[in-house]
């Protein structure tokens, strides 16, 4: 099982190595394509442009063009090879910019979502806050529906959801967008958490590695 791995910086892309090998996933980084690949893992790191989603920056931080460009091309790949797509806090992010929708550029409640830990252990960091999670979505098949702990960095959330999307958990303190699915989709699923650094701590984050593992291996007809 060989799936692209996207990044910006190398040196932040080890927990999400460990976390696909853990399933027994072959991280291809930075793929041109996805030719003679299974899937797409999307990542954290730096602001999306606003211009994709036809906005003045009004909040963003530095933003990675090359990035951008490289992320939603392969990411519309996968969608229209139905490749199974696990996307994480920056590729929610720019998983709903691909679908048509915005982001709010800085949340007014950023101290409760950035939060980083310093010198936590690798797979076990802390939690941060807890989000709910709908029944009836493939992320609650996954790890269940109701509230669940998850670690929090990221100031920026899906503002207007893009097409055919649906919101499949939000943060129970402020009702912020915490993952996003596409339903029609053989797997299609983001998060605005982190889960690869806590997968040995957490059950809930290591259930989404597994199931996108799964996804990989089992033939598209079994999944419909």
């Amino acid at each position: 099982m060989r799936v692209a791995v996207t990044f910006g910086n190398q040196a932040r892309l080890g927990p999400y190595l460990a976390a696909l090998e853990a399933v027994s996933i072959s991280p291809v980084p930075n793929p041109q394509s996805l030719d003679g690949l299974s899937g797409l893992l999307l990542t954290g790191g730096s602001d999306i442009n606003p211009k994709h989603y036809g906005s003045a920056s009004n909040g963003s931080d530095e933003v990675d063009d090359v990035r951008d460009e490289l992320e939603m091309r392969l990411l519309r790949q996968a969608l229209s090879l139905d490749l199974p797509v696990f996307a994480i806090c920056r590729g929610l992010q720019l998983f709903n910019v691909v679908c048509g929708g915005t982001l709010i550029q800085h949340l007014p409640t950023t101290q409760l979502h950035r939060q980083k830990h310093k010198n936590a252990e690798a797979g076990k960091h802390p939690a941060a806050h807890c989000v709910r999670v709908s029944p009836g979505t493939r992320l609650a098949e996954i790890i269940g529906p109701g509230e669940h702990q998850v670690n929090s960095r990221h100031h920026q959330a899906v503002d207007r959801l893009g097409e055919c999307l649906v919101v499949s958990a939000t943060a129970m303190d402020d009702s912020v967008v915490e993952a996003i699915e596409l339903p029609s989709a053989r797997f299609a699923i983001a998060v605005q958490w982190h889960p690869e650094d806590r997968i040995l701590a957490s059950d809930t984050d290591r259930k989404l590695f597994q199931a996108f593992a799964e996804a990989i291996s089992t033939p598209a007809a079994k999944l419909r």
